[in-house]
């Protein structure tokens, strides 16, 4: 099938990001939120967003106006009923998501593929609660997604070649570079990421090294844009030690168990850039 409409459920920052994309390149989008409030801050986000570019010379007025025009926002699940494609980017918590594709198992048309956000947790859980198995899929995009090229494409053991087709080339138009992983906690890029992250920070509760120069270290030697510590303020920490959490249940690596020092910042509350205080103070900024 071609993937014409997409119907985005979560208010955060990856939902107005996937929207934007999706939109840009001739999607029709549906943005469902708990909340009407929350669905048109989304798109207050969005027309932001476009008139930041347009004022950069990347967008023209028109284009803006017509990226617009395909967005519909909406606090009442059943509008995105005859999506193509609904992408879930709500909180990471099985739970959550599988009631949540029991929902729309029973919303949406025969023929939707109904796809998870999810960075870390198994798909083939959320696929298993519906009666389409065989269309539901991994689309993981990062953040920002409308700046990064990368899509995972998660195949659980349920879909069909149909379905992972449909949404590879549904990436592919949105301009990003897909590429197809099997359905293992983390994927491809948070099972490499977020050992080399954790260990970092282990680094730093050992006293090897100050959190200036493990962060500048690595960017210096390894030509990062960003420091491992900085980055896991920037992803979150209690987000961080969510997936970190996830990858050690599912494969019991020592690599993946969350360092003490971890656990207590998000126990006290520092997050990282959300709070204003992780590794770094942001308040002082």
């Amino acid at each position: 099938m071609t993937i014409k409409s997409v119907g985005i459920l979560g208010s955060g920052i990856m939902g107005s990001g996937i929207a934007e994309v999706a939109a840009k390149t001739g999607h029709t989008v549906v943005l469902r939120s708990r909340k009407q409030e929350s669905a048109d801050a989304m798109v207050a986000a969005l027309e932001k967003s476009l008139t930041k570019q347009v004022e950069r010379g990347k967008l023209t007025e028109d284009d803006k106006a017509a990226t617009l025009g395909r967005v519909t926002a909406t606090d009442h699940i059943g509008g995105v009923a005859d999506c193509d494609l609904v992408i879930e980017s709500v909180v990471e918590d099985l739970d959550v998501k599988t009631a949540l594709f029991k929902e729309l198992d029973g919303i949406v048309k025969e023929s939707a593929i109904l796809a998870t956000n999810t960075s870390t947790l198994s798909v083939v859980n959320m696929a298993v609660v519906t009666d389409r198995p065989q269309q539901v899929v991994g689309v993981h995009f990062f953040n920002p997604a409308p700046m990064m090229s990368l899509v995972e494409i998660v195949r659980p053991l349920t879909a069909s070649d149909e379905t992972v087709t449909a949404v590879t080339e549904f990436a592919k138009a949105c301009g990003k570079d897909p590429v197809e992983v099997k359905d293992r906690a983390g994927f491809i890029v948070n099972a490499l990421l977020f050992p080399y992250l954790n260990n970092a920070v282990r680094m730093l509760e050992n006293g090897t090294a100050s959190r200036d120069d493990i962060d500048t270290a690595m960017k210096g030697g390894c030509n990062f844009p960003m420091g491992p510590l900085a980055l896991l303020d920037l992803v979150g920490l209690d987000t961080s030690l969510s997936i970190l959490d996830a990858l050690y249940e599912e494969f019991r690596d020592p690599n993946y168990a969350a360092v003490p020092a971890l656990r207590r910042m998000v126990t006290a509350g520092q997050l990282g850039r959300k709070s204003g205080l992780g590794f770094y103070d942001y308040a002082k900024k």
